[in-house]
């Protein structure tokens, strides 16, 4: 009898609503209220949910119910959402829009909009730290997960990144100098969404190199993707505004290569993460489905 066919949709709008259901309850009531409405107002915003599903998908892959990890879900959703109001701020992108509709600074003022960046950042160490206590995770476990996303998410990662990004504008970079802006920028918080992921539900040392692997090609094929929608894809779907990256002079796969070279390199990677999954076995199913998605999205 056939196996029946993953039904990536129905699993993807499940685990976006587990997210979105925690999310609303994330940000604690705190004076003044401003501040909570403004972390709110980006939080709840919506958005693909990439990163939380990946935690939970990591965690599923290794045995572990979605649900013990969702707190760490969220988590990730926080950081991810203060990285982006504090990227479209004037002295970063100076953006207008996110998720259609008026970035943070433009919806309140730029001091707020900082300022709740600030506490959505503090928050996903809260949520996480409280994910360990909740899921009995042992001490050693509960304090790696928590070194690795202070790593990903800082100089030697995430931040890092934004900030080789910002010092390339203007200055065309090599395809080598690129990728390592971008392992920092977007990769950093892709892999250790997986890599919290497996190390909540006590991965087995194959598991756990088997999905920091997989996300490492995954978060260079996100930002390729990312690079060629800014380039041809509808703005009404994606929420914000295309054409900036030539607009800032910055450094893109598309720029650099040609689009159809950089949707060339986007499924190259794809196929090596979908490689990089087989010692998962049917358990990775999900998860190469997700990386299907990363790459052929239009938003």
């Amino acid at each position: 009898m056939a196996t029946p066919a993953f039904q990536f949709q129905r699993y993807y709008a499940q685990r976006q609503a587990l997210v979105e259901r925690a999310l609303r309850r994330a940000v604690p009531a705190q004076k003044p209220v401003r501040l909570k409405q403004a972390m709110d107002y980006s939080l709840l915003a919506g958005g693909k949910r990439l990163r939380p599903v990946l935690v939970m998908a990591a965690a599923s892959a290794c045995g572990a119910k979605p649900e013990r990890v969702l707190p760490a879900a969220c988590a990730m959703e926080a950081l991810h959402t203060y990285s982006l109001i504090h990227d479209d701020l004037p002295a970063m992108d100076d953006d207008d829009l996110r998720r259609g509709r008026p970035t943070c600074h433009r919806a309140f003022d730029e001091a707020t909009a900082i300022l709740a960046g600030d506490g959505l950042l503090t928050l996903a160490f809260e949520l996480l730290a409280s994910n360990a206590k909740a899921s009995g995770v042992g001490a050693a476990r509960a304090l790696e997960a928590v070194a690795l996303l202070a790593v990903a998410a800082g100089g030697q990662g995430m931040v890092g990144g934004q900030m080789a990004d910002l010092l390339g504008e203007g200055h065309p970079l090599s395809l080598a100098q690129l990728k390592a802006v971008h392992a920092g920028k977007t990769g950093a918080l892709i892999t250790v969404s997986l890599e919290i992921g497996a190390v909540l539900a006590g991965a087995r040392p194959s598991q756990r190199r088997a999905l920091v692997d997989y996300g490492r090609h995954i978060g260079l094929a996100f930002q390729v993707a990312d690079d060629i929608l800014n380039v041809e894809g509808d703005p009404a779907k994606l929420g914000k505004a295309t054409g900036s990256d030539a607009d800032r002079d910055k450094s893109t796969y598309p720029g650099l290569l040609g689009l159809q070279k950089a949707k060339g390199i986007a499924h190259d990677e794809l196929a090596a993460g979908l490689k990089a999954l087989r010692p998962l076995g049917k358990a990775g199913e999900p998860l190469a489905a997700l990386a299907r998605f990363v790459v052929e999205r239009d938003r």
